[in-house]
């Protein structure tokens, strides 16, 4: 089994700085253009299953990359366990510096000590978004039918790391030194049970539409 996990293309509420979690936010044109560019550098990639969040920004990407990629044909399947993590009463918020709104003065524990933190009002808190991936994951790889399948899965920013946490050989090294880039692919490779992370946040666009938010 191959496995293209990558995250959603650009939306406004990214560029705003704001907490999306699952609030229905679609891609705005830079984020089609980066999934467009990324199926088109996936086009030697057959996939024949795609599964994806059923949230607007990560089902949009998946059916901008299966079109790009020439992979129209792919079944094309929704998991609500591969939904971001929900930020409940605080979704719509701005978190950066320069725009501050949380009635919050520790949530940059987010990032330096995710599994520490209690959930998020009215929301979840990362362990519990390892633990509905970590139960995705897990059905996923005992699939026999499915076990020589290329198969992309289109998903979200905190829900990918949590995700990969079931792959990573450091379980406590959870942002990898940041929140992964919008349409980040990484490539896990799944043998008897076994996963090896072959590509690691890899992206298909120039380096310079790089821009790291979230810090």
């Amino acid at each position: 089994m191959l496995l293209y996990i990558m995250r959603h293309g650009e939306t406004d509420y990214n560029v705003a700085g704001r907490l999306q979690g699952w609030l229905e936010e679609p891609l705005n044109e830079k984020g089609r253009e980066l999934a467009r560019v990324t199926g088109a550098g996936l086009r030697d990639v057959h996939f024949e299953l795609c599964i994806t969040s059923p949230l607007a920004r990560a089902y949009e990407t998946a059916k901008i990359v299966l079109r790009s990629s020439q992979n129209e044909a792919a079944t094309l399947i929704t998991d609500d366990r591969l939904k971001e993590i929900s930020f409940g009463a605080w979704e719509g918020l701005c978190c950066t510096k320069a725009n501050f709104e949380l009635p919050c003065d520790h949530f940059e524990e987010f990032f330096t000590a995710p599994f520490d933190m209690e959930p998020f009002p009215g929301g979840e808190n990362v362990k519990m978004v390892c633990e509905r991936t970590a139960e995705f994951y897990r059905e996923l790889i005992q699939k026999e039918e499915w076990a020589d399948k290329t198969i992309l899965i289109s998903t979200h920013g905190c829900a990918m790391r949590a995700l990969l946490n079931q792959v990573y050989e450091d379980k406590n090294n959870f942002w990898h030194t940041h929140v992964p880039f919008n349409c980040a692919v990484n490539i896990v490779e799944v043998k008897n049970g076994i996963a090896t992370l072959l590509e690691e946040d890899k992206i298909y666009y120039d380096d310079a539409l790089c821009i790291e938010r979230y810090k």
